[in-house]
């Protein structure tokens, strides 16, 4: 059976990344999205009134009653609860192939380190595998952004860069994180 088919219900996701190298870019992943969430958090991320994604624009775009705030985005790959699986963004017709470069090269990183079966297109997952995959994607591509978008079909999440704050006088004011990742 493939890492992440799961054989027996008493199987855990935790056990999928038993790879050191595998634990340890999750390990790094998670903590960069602590610290990147404490960070953004200071524009808001995380109380915008909504948020949305233009994929022919490329960009992410958060409401706030005072502003709002954009980024150019990539949709690493979708959650679905009810299926209890994850399916990368390159693998979803309905994505368009420029909003999912930074999936693909999850893709190509899993191919060249001997980790196939982070390449397939759908895998078995509940919340705390989607959330190591999230992790793992993060990690390998350096996004300096993150969001778990909500849902209850399909729950997507979404890499994204430097932010840019737009008041509603029309102002504007930059925001972006430089990364130093080992």
């Amino acid at each position: 059976m493939g890492m992440f088919k799961r054989s027996k219900k008493s199987d855990r996701p935790g056990q999928v990344f038993g790879n050191p190298e595998l634990a340890a870019l999750v390990a790094q992943g998670t903590d960069l999205i602590g610290q990147l969430g404490n960070a953004h958090m200071t524009w808001g991320l995380g109380s915008a009134d909504r948020w949305g994604l233009d994929q022919t624009t490329g960009l992410m775009t958060w409401t706030f009653p005072d502003k709002t705030a954009t980024a150019p985005a990539q949709l690493i790959g979708s959650y679905n609860p009810s299926a209890g699986s994850w399916m990368w963004a390159w693998a979803n017709e309905s994505i368009l192939p420029e909003m999912s470069r930074d999936s693909d090269l999850v893709r190509e990183w899993a191919s060249a380190h001997g980790h196939p079966e982070l390449a397939e297109p759908v895998i078995d997952a509940d919340d705390q595998m989607a959330a190591m995959l999230g992790a793992l994607a993060l990690r390998v591509t350096a996004a300096t952004g993150f969001y778990r978008g909500t849902g209850s079909a399909s729950i997507p999440f979404i890499t994204f860069g430097a932010v840019t704050l737009t008041s509603h006088d029309g102002t504007t004011s930059n925001f972006g994180i430089e990364l130093e990742i080992p």
